[in-house]
């Protein structure tokens, strides 16, 4: 997959706090391949302290043409971008910058996006449906802004930053698109139960909903990547739920961010 890497070779740089769980750096690396075009997508280690200087000297680096932003940085990132799209500055996140004409930087946000095409790929239907979704952080706020545009009845979010939770539960309700309001983690009276947290990468993790009160009618859907089966997916399928993982998620954000590292 690197025979043609030289000089000449474009970067592209995920950045996070942990990095050392991201699939991008193969699977974006593989996608630039497939499209003919000569880049590759590198994994960065950056704390949240450092990740302004890190970003202004990344931006002297000439052939570095865009930048994934994983967790903890979507919310800082869109602050570094002199152009976003309408969804970043609604949502206040970035997850993919690309650079400007001009040099500076310009930030769009697909995570919600490709999550509800995972589900959608999975045979989930959102129109019309009662949603809890768990976690308004980068992801979780992207989302929760996807699942009101494709036309939920009603959504509930549960999170443990209230600030974060209620800020954003009044910024989707000024839309005008569907019910939002405050969740709790139990899922009973909902059909499609979602989580858009970390709880699940590590088996010590506290499970993110209440596993008991799900039943075979309910649609559940998961974030991570790793594991690929968390014990929320699998406690659903044991219980004969439609699913959607991390996977799903990542293979419908990829071809999205890809589109727009390229300028397509």
């Amino acid at each position: 997959m690197l025979e043609n890497l030289s000089g000449a070779t474009r970067l592209h740089v995920i950045v996070g706090d942990p990095i050392a769980q991201v699939k991008s750096p193969f699977g974006m690396t593989e996608a630039f391949e497939a499209k003919g075009h000569n880049a590759i997508c590198i994994p960065a280690h950056v704390s949240t302290r450092d990740l302004r200087s890190w970003f202004e000297a990344l931006t002297l680096t000439q052939n570095v043409d865009g930048v994934i932003v994983t967790v903890p940085h979507k919310f800082d990132c869109l602050a570094l971008c002199a152009t976003s799209s309408e969804r970043a500055q609604f949502l206040g996140a970035v997850n993919t910058i690309r650079r400007n004409a001009d040099g500076t930087w310009h930030g769009d946000m697909f995570d919600g996006l490709g999550f509800v095409k995972g589900l959608e790929q999975q045979g989930c239907v959102l129109k019309g449906q009662r949603a809890l979704l768990i976690g308004a952080g980068g992801a979780g706020s992207a989302i929760a802004h996807a699942l009101v545009l494709s036309g939920v009845s009603e959504l509930a979010i549960h999170d443990e930053n209230t600030q974060r939770r209620e800020s954003l539960i009044e910024r989707l309700n000024g839309l005008k698109m569907g019910r939002v309001l405050t969740g709790t983690p139990n899922p009973t009276g909902f059909d499609v139960v979602l989580n858009a947290t970390p709880a699940g990468m590590r088996a010590s993790d506290p499970l993110p909903v209440e596993t008991s009160l799900l039943n075979s009618h309910m649609f559940v859907g998961c974030v991570i990547t790793q594991p690929a089966i968390t014990p929320l997916i699998q406690a659903a399928r044991d219980l004969g739920c439609k699913t959607s993982t991390g996977a799903d998620m990542f293979s419908q954000v990829k071809v999205l961010m890809l589109d727009f590292l390229l300028g397509v």
